[in-house]
């Protein structure tokens, strides 16, 4: 009787491998893509505080990658907020972030 559970307990655990090993497959480029924008897009609307719909709007307009009519200018110090959260968002070190950053702040990433 107990050789019996073992025997099925094994089994059970056996079958159980390949799912396992499924939860461990790496993403493709174009989702490890979508979920960069999905992470430069959030970070972008947690910098302008947005909430509810017009945090909502925003993410979809971001994510479509059609630029957002904004009524709105940024001042200096939200820019520098958003643009540092992006490059952190990013990963950026050094001169890559550095350039980066010259780039956001003057506008000609966006």
């Amino acid at each position: 009787m107990l050789q019996r559970k073992i025997s099925l307990v094994l089994a059970l655990g056996l079958l159980a491998l390949p799912v396992m090993a499924q939860e461990t497959k790496q993403p493709s480029p174009a989702q490890a893509a979508q979920q960069q924008k999905m992470k430069d897009c959030n970070a972008q609307a947690t910098a302008k505080s947005l909430k509810g719909d017009e945090r909502k709007t925003f993410m979809s307009t971001c994510l479509s990658g059609t630029p957002a009519a904004s009524t709105t200018k940024m001042t200096q110090q939200e820019k520098m907020t958003a643009c540092n959260k992006e490059a952190t968002a990013k990963n950026l070190k050094g001169d890559e972030r550095k350039s980066f950053m010259s780039a956001c702040l003057s506008g000609s990433t966006k």
